[in-house]
């Protein structure tokens, strides 16, 4: 009687714990966890694909004065930039053994007027080493070399274009391999400004499309006097959040403005890659497009959608976007297929408070966090790297090598529909359409499933083609043959009939 009473008391106790944990969890006070989601959109926990290597503090680089209101991160080679914007500074940190250690504190130019920072927000670095940073409060783009001697400023366009009556606040930056800058400011809602090399203004790119209200508009522009009119909000584009230049050149930028449910219609568009010309073409080819979370409506304190503070692109082309409404990282492959989510809201080890900026070394993860002054360090588990192992497999070719690298993720994880279409990518490149047809099946992916189809239909035409025609020209000759040996017979027979009948 007494076990029976002890069983029943383990059984109410662990009833009692478990929707506890599961509502800390929900709220954001657990340690951060990996997840994806099936076919129908429903959210399906897998393995870590990244696990924290190390949380860097200011005390952990030996600062004298704590970082303040970080804003930004930039890697180049060994190096991690961080813009400590609160302090007026830009840290130059260098990664060695796993660990980081101080290098130099940037807070002034030499040769510049005014030599100073003021308030930077953004800082990147070009093959040669020279330093190029957002000085906000100094209205500039300033450009030094790597010793930190003033080369040029890019300043407010005096072009008729850019509206006079504003300042010049860079807040982000990206610069390409010759030497060209593209401009995310503040209040400029024509897109990313665009220098040459030389300092010239060549214009806007990438402008994000107007969006209102068929209602608001019919009554601002039909009804409202000239006074409302005035009160009213102009439609007007928004602004990007964040940009991100890839090795191809192509600018990846985040957008937060838009409304919740254009997102699963691809009407927000919240990663955008841009072309030269400006153009959004970025590949979609999964069931949902790229937006984050896909339930948004929650019982917790923290609701609505994944709003991307900041992107990185890994040199597979696989990128990664920082949500700063639960502090998760998203990552999607070149095809905008989800790899994998992970992170919560908090200020446990590998949660977030405020998210605002991901780099990369390799496939190694870099996280600022503003409101702790903190940067996050993960690296990729077993899970993760063969993730990357597979997906760089295909991209170089080996077709084999891939196949048999989701077949170990499969292992790992046997919900991962990514690597069901990954073997069956693999597969039709290896011209085995019927092997990736069943993949495809299990995938519930209809497109490569089609395409796999068509392919197999056409091996089987070519392959009995011989016999296809061989067999029509019996169907249409036999017949021909027999019906002339009939009339032959007959002419003959018709012949003897009248020879005998004299």
């Amino acid at each position: 009687m007494k076990t029976i009473t002890r069983l029943l008391a383990l059984l109410l106790t662990i009833m009692l714990v478990i929707p506890l944990g599961a509502a800390l969890a929900e709220d954001g006070y657990s340690s951060s966890y990996t997840y994806n989601y099936d076919y129908w959109g429903d959210l399906r926990e897998s393995p870590d694909a990244y696990r924290v290597d190390q949380v860097v503090y200011s005390a952990t680089l030996g600062l004298e004065t704590p970082m303040r209101r970080p804003q930004s991160l930039f890697a180049y080679e060994n190096d991690l930039y961080v813009c400590d914007t609160g302090n007026n500074r830009i840290l130059q940190l260098h990664r060695e053994n796993g660990g980081f250690s101080l290098i130099r504190i940037i807070d002034s130019i030499q040769g510049a007027e005014p030599a100073t920072l003021n308030t930077p927000s953004d800082v990147s670095v070009d093959p040669e080493g020279n330093i190029y940073i957002a000085d906000t409060n100094n209205y500039r783009v300033i450009k030094a070399d790597k010793d930190l001697n003033y080369i040029q400023s890019f300043l407010k366009p005096t072009d008729s274009t850019f509206d006079q009556n504003l300042n010049f606040l860079p807040s982000k930056l990206v610069t390409d391999s010759v030497g060209r800058v593209f401009v995310l400011a503040t209040n400029v809602n024509k897109g990313l400004v665009k220098f040459e090399a030389d300092g010239e203004f060549t214009g806007f790119i990438g402008a994000n499309t107007v969006k209102y209200n068929l209602w608001d508009y019919i009554w601002k522009t039909f009804f409202s006097t000239k006074e409302q009119r005035s009160q009213q909000a102009n439609f007007v584009p928004t602004e990007y959040e964040n940009i991100y230049i890839d090795e191809n050149g192509f600018i990846y930028a985040t957008n937060i403005v838009f409304d919740e449910y254009d997102l699963l219609w691809d009407n927000a568009k919240p990663i955008r890659r841009l072309n030269a010309n400006g153009n959004d073409i970025l590949i979609k080819n999964d069931r949902y497009p790229p937006i984050g979370d896909l339930d948004w409506v929650e019982s917790s304190m923290v609701d609505g959608p994944s709003k991307f503070k900041d992107i990185t692109v890994l040199d597979s082309d696989i990128y990664i976007a920082f949500d700063r409404t639960r502090g998760r990282v998203f990552g999607y492959d070149p095809q905008g297929i989800m790899l994998w989510a992970f992170g919560t809201k908090g200020n446990s080890e590998g949660a977030f408070l405020s998210a605002v900026s991901i780099e990369h070394m390799g496939n190694d993860l870099f996280c600022l966090d503003e409101n702790e002054s903190s940067i996050t360090v993960f690296t990729p588990t077993e899970y993760g790297n063969l993730i990357y192992q597979a997906s760089d497999q295909y991209l170089r070719g080996d077709y084999d090598g891939s196949a048999d690298t989701w077949r170990e993720v499969l292992k790992l994880n046997a919900n991962y529909n990514l690597a069901f279409i990954g073997i069956g990518r693999a597969l039709m490149r290896q011209e085995k359409y019927a092997e990736a047809m069943d993949y495809f099946k299990m995938a519930h992916d209809r497109e490569n499933y089609g395409r796999a189809y068509r392919y197999y239909r056409k091996v089987l035409v070519e392959k009995y083609v011989g016999w296809i025609v061989a067999v029509v020209a019996c169907l249409l000759i036999i017949p021909l043959i027999i019906k002339k040996v009939r009339n032959m017979k007959g002419e003959v027979e018709a012949y003897e009939h009248r020879k005998f009948a004299r």
